[in-house]
C-alpha cells in the first residue's frame, strides 16, 4: 500500500518549483532595494518562546502548534509563524548592539495544525519583513509601503489595505474595559472561544470570524479603537497616515482591525483582496524584544501566505519564467554535436538539456515547451552541413540559423538582453 504524504501538506513538483524561484527573486530583488537583509532561523523553537511572545490565549498557541517533547524532555514547538524566531534571533545573536535599524526578511515554511483550505496548508510558507530599533512612523509607512509593493510587482489585483491602531500600554487597557463592558450584556450569544476570551483577552472577539459574533458586534456596536486611543498614539497613527500619503498610497480606516497575535501594539494593517481575504498582514510590535528578554526596543514588521499570494494571482502564478535552451536532435549522427553544444550553453551559464529517449523531432520540441524553454536549438542534416544550428524562440515563434560556434553566445546575449 502506498504511503501517502500527510493531510495539509502538498508536494511542490519540478515545474512548479520555477514558479517558486521566480518569485523568491523578485523578493530578494525588491526588499534589497528597500536595505532588508535575509535571516534564517530555525524550524523549530522552544514551546516558550511563541507562548511567550505569540501570547498564551491566541488561537495559534491554544489549538494549532505542533508541539512536541525531544529526547532530551524539552518541549519544542515547529514554528507556526516567523516574527517571534526572528526577533530572538536578534536578541541572542545581540543585533541590537549594531548601529541602524536592523532589517531583516524569511522566506521558509510554517506549521499549523488548521483545517487545510485553498491557499492554506499544515506545512505552508511565508514571506516577511521585521525592522527593528526605531518608532518613527515614517518607518510604518515604509514598511506598509513594501507590503504593498510586493504584491505590486507580482501583478495582484483588486486589493485593498486596511489600517488601524489598537494602542499602547496605557490606552488599551481602558478599552479593553470599555469593550468587557459593553460584550459582558450579551456574552451568552457568542461563540464558545469568545466567551472565554471575554474575561482573558476581549480584543480577541473583534477578530473572530464566527458569523453569530460578528451579527452580535453590528448589533451591541461596542466602542471603537480609535475612540480610547492616547494622545501619543493618535498622533503617531496621524503621521504614519501623511507618510502614505506621500509615498502615494491609499488605505481604509477599519476600528475592527487587531489581528490574531498578541505582540501588536499600535500600528496594525491588512492587504486584503476579496475572493482571498487576508494576503498579508502586519504590525507594530514595540514590547516584543523585551518580552524575549531583550532591551526594550520598538519593532514592526509584515507576513504574507505564499500559497495564498499565489492563489491571489490567479492562472498568472502557474505561468514560470521561460528560459534556457533545449537541444533537440533531428538526426542521429548529430548526437556528438548536441554533447558539445549544451556544454558550450552551460559553460555560457544557461540552463540547457536534450532528449535521452530518442524521440521524434515533434516529440522533443513539446518536451522543450513542457520543460519551460526559451530557445529550442534544432541540429539535423541542413544544420550539421553547414555546421550551423537553428534557433527557435518558443515564446515569439519565429527561427534563426546561426553558425555552431557562436550559437551559445548568441542565445545568451539574447536573454541577458530581455
Amino acid at each position: 500500500m502506498l504511503t501517502q504524504r500527510p493531510r495539509g501538506t502538498v508536494d511542490i513538483l519540478p515545474g512548479e518549483v520555477r514558479v517558486w524561484h521566480r518569485f523568491e527573486h523578485l523578493v530578494r530583488q525588491l526588499f534589497s532595494r528597500y536595505g532588508y537583509e535575509e535571516i534564517r532561523t530555525p524550524m523549530f523553537e522552544h514551546t516558550e518562546l511563541f507562548a511567550r511572545g505569540v501570547g498564551e490565549t491566541t488561537d495559534i498557541v491554544e489549538k494549532e502548534m505542533y508541539t512536541f517533547q525531544d529526547r532530551g524532555g524539552r518541549s519544542i514547538t515547529l514554528r507556526p509563524e516567523g516574527t517571534a524566531g526572528v526577533v530572538r534571533a536578534y536578541v541572542e545573536n545581540k543585533l541590537y548592539g549594531e548601529p541602524g535599524v536592523a532589517k531583516l526578511y524569511y522566506v521558509g515554511p510554517m506549521f499549523r495544525y488548521e483545517k487545510p483550505q485553498h491557499g492554506r496548508q499544515r506545512q505552508f510558507h511565508q514571506v516577511g519583513v521585521e525592522a527593528l530599533g526605531s518608532d518613527d512612523p515614517a518607518l510604518d509607512a515604509e514598511v506598509i509601503a513594501l507590503s504593498w509593493r510586493l504584491l505590486e510587482a507580482l501583478d495582484v489585483q483588486d486589493i485593498t489595505i486596511e489600517l488601524n491602531s489598537v494602542g499602547c500600554s496605557e490606552c488599551r487597557p481602558v478599552y479593553r474595559e470599555q469593550l468587557i463592558a459593553a460584550l459582558r450584556p450579551v456574552a451568552d450569544r457568542l461563540c464558545k472561544d469568545c466567551q472565554q476570551r471575554l474575561g482573558r483577552n476581549p480584543l480577541r472577539v473583534l477578530d473572530c470570524k464566527q458569523a453569530s459574533c460578528r451579527a452580535v458586534l453590528d448589533e451591541v456596536r461596542p466602542p471603537l479603537l480609535p475612540d480610547a486611543w492616547c494622545d501619543a498614539c493618535r498622533t503617531h497613527h496621524d503621521e504614519v497616515r501623511s507618510h502614505l500619503r506621500a509615498l502615494g498610497l491609499s488605505w481604509q480606516d477599519n476600528p475592527r482591525l487587531v489581528r490574531g497575535l498578541d505582540y501588536y501594539t499600535r500600528t496594525t494593517w491588512e492587504i486584503t483582496h476579496p475572493q482571498h481575504s487576508t494576503v498579508i498582514g502586519g504590525g507594530r510590535y514595540n514590547r516584543l524584544v523585551a518580552e524575549v528578554g531583550g532591551p526594550e526596543t520598538p519593532g514592526i514588521g509584515f507576513a504574507g501566505g505564499v500559497e495564498r499570494i499565489f492563489a491571489a494571482m490567479g492562472d498568472q502564478s502557474e505561468m514560470p519564467l521561460r528560459d534556457g535552451v533545449f537541444v533537440a536532435i533531428a538526426d542521429s549522427a548529430a548526437a556528438l554535436i548536441a554533447t558539445r553544444l549544451l556544454e558550450q550553453l552551460r559553460g555560457a551559464g544557461l540552463r540547457a538539456d536534450r532528449d535521452y529517449q530518442g524521440r521524434s523531432l515533434k516529440s522533443q520540441l513539446r518536451q522543450a515547451d513542457r520543460w519551460g524553454a526559451r530557445f529550442a536549438a534544432i541540429l539535423g542534416e541542413a544544420e550539421l552541413a553547414q555546421e550551423a544550428v537553428t534557433v527557435r524562440d518558443l515564446t515569439e515563434g519565429t527561427q534563426t540559423l546561426v553558425p555552431l560556434d557562436q550559437a551559445a553566445e548568441i542565445m545568451r546575449e539574447r536573454m541577458t538582453r530581455e
